[in-house]
């Protein structure tokens, strides 16, 4: 299998409905280091997983939407659900759906278990993850 993955970050607002969480219940920041991940059984016609620039602006246009937001009024969270795996999901959906509106010489291999993974690191040591196939 070969991957190609990109990174960026966001920087977010939001807090937690439940009691479980129970200081971020309150409103608070996050800084989020974002890793995207195309993984594919084989290299396409020039060789690479897909083209990296088109996954790097991939991500940028699938993380603008939440950079610098409250994800509490984000309508992909609702109830106050933006954990670090929800936001993990949202962003591989949202990034999938993309990859797979490639076409060309750049676009991803698909089917043969590819697939895309997202990683939201919340810092060094914690982290959430989030994969689903590539799959038209």
């Amino acid at each position: 299998m070969f991957t190609l993955a990109v990174e960026s970050h966001i920087m977010i607002a939001h807090s937690f409905a439940d009691p479980f969480f129970g200081p971020a219940q309150n409103v608070h920041g996050a800084t989020y280091a974002i890793t995207l991940e195309v993984t594919t059984a084989r290299l396409g016609v020039h060789h690479v997983v897909m083209d990296i620039g088109a996954l790097a602006a991939i991500l940028r246009e699938v993380l603008a939407p939440l950079d610098y937001k409250n994800l509490d009024e984000h309508p992909a969270f609702p109830g106050r659900t933006s954990t670090t795996e929800r936001i993990a999901e949202h962003i591989a959906h949202e990034a999938t759906a993309k990859i797979l509106a490639l076409s060309g010489a750049g676009a991803a291999p698909v089917g043969d278990g590819s697939e895309v993974r997202v990683v939201v690191r919340e810092s060094q040591t914690a982290w959430a993850a989030f994969r689903c196939p590539l799959a038209s």
